[in-house]
């Protein structure tokens, strides 16, 4: 039965990756064509990323995911020092006003994204050690705090507001299931909401944001363009869509279109039907996470399964809820399918670590 889960996990990713490999392309090619003379560019540079994500999960398979707790501060250690140097001038790179990657000639590397893995990683471990003891203040419910405190603080000044609402609602949601006190929970999210309006309401471009997902017509030309081409994208393509690569939004009208709002040329070119079928991959995708964390073989095994499942699946969430309209634009992008070096990877890396899980679990 294990083994199945599986099959059936790993035949899903691999779809969604096929999906997102022709999708990049059909999303990508003219406006790669007119920037960089080369239709193939990011197509390339996605397989590029494909080939890095499939050694690292090859890798992370062969060994036993146990072994990950001895790392675990190390790991973290890391993950907080690459979040300090890509602050500094000159080593991270500055893009848009963001200063949240390394550039390795034809590679790009997220820290932050490391970081989820890391903080998750590091989470799965206390939880595991702390026992019952997750449930008072001092010894159990404060330090991963103090973590995930420090890893939002340094994501935050790059700034990725998106990446640091995922991370706290991926810990939150662990060590609410731990059994971590709700009123020490609640009181702390009741506490973080005005130091989140705070951040989103004293930065122009997330006020506009919000503005323009409350009303994206009353700035059509400006802050709700992205908004209102994504819409318009998915509702021209109807129930069966106009056609793999007969998108008329990619020809510069929408922005991102091969990144943050892929699922929207998904929706134009294959319609109704291929975003539905999305939808139920995902859907699919979550329930057989779930089998394997409840034949999971440790409790480490579980909470590691269930964070890097909640991130995938949060993230997805997210973007195609900002491509919908039913949410504000978070720059989030589609787990397997968006190009994007470093989130791709680590998506990668994460089922791998889930079928590492799955197999452990079958022979324990």
């Amino acid at each position: 039965m294990v083994r199945s889960i599986r099959l059936s996990l790993f035949t899903v990713t691999v779809i969604l990756i096929c999906v997102g490999v022709v999708m990049i392309y059909s999303a990508s090619s003219i406006y790669a064509c007119e920037k960089y003379q080369d239709g193939f560019f990011f197509l390339k540079r996605h397989l590029s990323f494909l080939v890095i994500g499939l050694a690292l999960t090859l890798f992370i398979m062969s060994i036993d995911y146990r072994k990950l707790r001895r790392f675990s501060k190390p790991l973290l250690i890391i993950a907080f020092l690459l979040l300090v140097l890509v602050l500094i001038p000159g080593l991270g790179r500055e893009v848009s006003g963001a200063r949240r990657w390394f550039r390795f000639k034809f590679i790009s590397f997220q820290p932050s994204e490391f970081a989820n893995m890391a903080v998750i990683i590091y989470i799965a471990d206390f939880i595991a050690r702390k026992g019952s003891n997750i449930k008072t203040l001092l010894r159990g419910f404060l330090p991963p705090i103090f973590i995930l405190g420090a890893s939002v603080l340094l994501i935050l000044l790059q700034p990725d507001l998106g990446t640091a609402i995922a991370l706290a609602v991926v810990v939150f949601s662990m060590l609410f299931i731990a059994g971590a006190r709700l009123s020490y929970l609640g009181s702390l999210i009741l506490a973080g909401l005005p130091v989140l309006y705070f951040l989103i309401f004293s930065v122009p471009y997330r006020r506009m944001r919000i503005m323009a997902f409350l009303n994206p017509w009353l700035d059509p030309k400006g802050s709700g363009f992205q908004i209102i081409q994504s819409q318009l994208a998915l509702g021209s393509g109807g129930i069966f869509g106009v056609g793999l690569g007969q998108s008329r939004q990619k020809l510069f009208y929408l922005p991102a279109a091969h990144t943050d709002f892929i699922f929207s040329i998904i929706g134009e070119e294959l319609g109704l039907i291929g975003t539905i079928g999305i939808i139920i991959l995902f859907m699919i995708f979550i329930h057989q996470g779930f089998k394997i964390l409840k034949n999971s073989a440790d409790k480490f095994g579980y909470f590691l399964g269930l964070g890097l499942i909640l991130i995938i699946s949060f993230k997805a969430a997210v973007n195609i809820g900002v491509s919908c309209g039913v949410l504000p634009t978070k720059g989030l992008p589609l787990s397997f399918i968006s190009y994007g070096g470093s989130s791709f990877i680590f998506d990668m890396v994460s089922v791998g670590i889930l079928l590492n899980i799955a197999r452990t679990g079958e022979y324990p």
